[in-house]
């Protein structure tokens, strides 16, 4: 009875956890200053949704992409074009260079889903490092200076003095790509997506396209990765060909991994923490990367979860121990727990991803 009692009020104990952490996510305007709003929030927001199109297709389809800069900056200098110097509409040039995004998403889609593992992750740098160096060779999208003045629409306000409104815009998004994501991942073809990642050669042998499944992945992340290119532009006002830099790439990929490569919610938490590093820490020090790619090891070595995988496993651990007494006779293992999702392979290896 008390070991029931206990169990009930670490559920209830984590919802209300949740729920203290979304209502301080919601008021960050509100609670916080100006510059943290602009330089915190929003670059975690955008930096989340980059990383989160990695995470599905890392999660999910098994493939740890390394283009989805790429894409980020096709949608984003595209937009900024045609906003700056075309003079259209932002909602309309956004839509634009969001499905310009897709379409190249789908073609890296096609080339790479033959591939796997390290072959596949060494593809997508190739595209990735393509897209850059076109982009900072041609003078149309303003080389290595970038476009500027690349402003939001006019309902989303001034995104650097009062950031209120893009805050809320991006939160928005940011909530309907996680649940839109979460919803496709649970679909016949989410379902045949893991089956891909976890086996293909059985998938095969059911009928199943493996590459065609793997390239309908891509197809949908990459619309993702334009959206966050998109609100970025708009959040700096500017975009340039060194915002999908090699660095930029890691950077995604880094976040990914500290948030939890196979958590969709990590890759906001991954964000967050690596832009509270980025804005408060660098100053400190002059071997920040240094000291980041020693928290990034780490995180692969112990764990592959990431930050989230870290706090599912203590609260399924907490969980089993005060159930263990709820069943007569149960050992100190107590009830065996729900089944855990399959760990994301750690992207520097090489063979078939799991």
């Amino acid at each position: 009875m008390n070991e029931g009692w206990m169990s009930r009020a670490l559920s209830l104990g984590g919802r209300g956890a949740l729920a203290v952490v979304l209502a301080v996510v919601a008021l960050v305007p509100v609670l916080c200053s100006t510059f943290f709003t602009s330089q915190v929030g929003l670059t975690s927001l955008s930096l989340g949704i980059v990383a989160v199109s990695l995470t599905f297709l890392s999660g999910y389809g098994g493939m740890v992409s390394l283009a989805q800069t790429a894409l980020f900056g096709v949608a984003g200098l595209i937009t900024a074009k045609l906003t700056v110097d075309a003079g259209w509409n932002g909602w309309v040039a956004a839509l634009v260079g969001v499905l310009a995004a897709t379409a190249v998403g789908v073609l890296f889609g096609a080339i790479s889903s033959g591939s796997v593992g390290i072959y596949f992750l060494v593809i997508t740098l190739a595209f990735a490092e393509i897209t850059y160096f076109f982009f900072a060779a041609v003078p149309t999208f303003g080389a290595h200076e970038g476009i500027n003045q690349a402003k939001p629409p006019a309902p989303l306000g001034d995104p650097v003095l009062h950031p209120s409104a893009m805050y809320y815009f991006m939160l928005v998004v940011s909530v309907l790509v996680f649940l839109g994501l979460r919803y496709v991942s649970r679909t016949a073809f989410g379902l045949a997506l893991q089956g891909v990642r976890d086996d293909p050669v059985r998938m095969a042998a059911l009928g199943y396209n493996v590459r065609l499944h793997r390239t309908l992945g891509f197809a949908l992340a990459a619309p993702v990765a334009g959206i966050a290119g998109v609100l970025s532009t708009w959040s700096n006002t500017r975009i340039s060909a060194g915002s999908i830099s090699l660095a930029v790439a890691i950077l995604v990929l880094t976040a990914a991994v500290i948030g939890g490569l196979n958590k969709l919610a990590g890759a906001w938490v991954g964000a967050f923490v690596y832009t509270i590093c980025d804005t408060y820490m660098r100053g400190w020090t002059d071997r920040f990367a240094t000291y980041l790619g020693v928290v990034f090891l780490v995180i692969v070595l112990v764990s592959p979860g990431g930050i989230v995988g870290v706090l599912t496993s203590a609260g399924t651990w907490l969980r089993r121990r005060v159930g263990a007494g709820d069943v007569p006779g149960a050992g100190t293992s107590g009830r065996p727990g729900p089944l855990a999702e399959p760990a994301t392979p750690v992207p520097v290896t090489g063979g078939q991803s799991a």
